[in-house]
Order: structure tokens, then sequence, then C-alpha cells
């Protein structure tokens, strides 16, 4: 079997680093993706959050270059809950809610500055040509 998630979006928040009790750096990120679309002639938009966990030193990276607003393209698998569904929680306010949660295999850094940085756990950290981005 096979699973692969991609989404451009944006972050919601800075990123929020830490380090594991055996020294593994991760950081959490909050993307949100924005969908557009017309129904009777009116404007309708949809915005759906994800989880993204970025590991390793492409966390640290994620922890140096982003800050919220950022726009990332982030390439992953999903992580459901046991029965394969999206992870539901109850909030503060104790309403209950639930998360799209994504495990980072590459982010992509996109805008800022009219250049784009990307991170590939396998092929490090530098800039890209218009010619490598996948869309």
């Amino acid at each position: 079997m096979f699973q692969k998630v991609i989404l451009v979006g944006n972050l919601g928040r800075d990123p929020e680093m830490r380090y594991t009790p055996g020294g593994q750096a991760v950081c959490n990120l909050s993307v949100a993706t924005n969908r557009t679309w017309s129904r009777d002639g009116e404007q309708q938009k949809e915005t759906t959050w994800f989880r993204v966990t970025v590991w390793g030193r492409q966390a640290e990276t994620v922890n140096q270059y982003l800050k919220k607003g950022r726009s990332v393209l982030v390439e992953g698998r999903l992580n459901p809950d046991e029965n394969g569904n999206p992870r539901i929680w109850t909030s503060n306010d104790g309403q209950p809610r639930a998360s799209f949660e994504v495990t980072a295999q590459t982010i992509r850094f996109l805008g800022g500055r009219g250049e784009e940085i990307g991170f590939d756990e396998d092929q490090g950290v530098g800039p890209e040509s218009e010619d490598e981005i996948p869309f």
C-alpha cells in the first residue's frame, strides 16, 4: 500500500519546536489550505487546517526559516486515528473538534523575497529553480 498527501497552504502560527528525551528534533506546524468556488453566482470559500509534524534536521530548518503566514508545500503521509478517520478531540471550551494530522517527508518554502527554498530529507537545503516545482 502507498499513501502520499500533498498540501499547499499558509502557516497559521509560528512553528513550535521541541526535542524528544532522546534528543530528536520535532517541529509542529499549523497549515491552512483554502478552496474557493462559485455556487449560484456567489463565491464560496473553505479553509481546512492540518497539523503537520516535521522531524530531525528538517525540523530545525523549518523552525529557523518559517514564520506565521509563510506559504509552504508539504509532502507526507496522513496520520489517521485507529479507525482511519481524522483525530477527534475536545477543545478548551468543551466543543468537539477534528484535526487532520500529517507527518512531513518533504517541505518546500514558497514565496518570500521572490525566492523559493526547499528542504527534502534526502537532499538538504538550497534554492530551487522553477523547473523543479511539481505544479
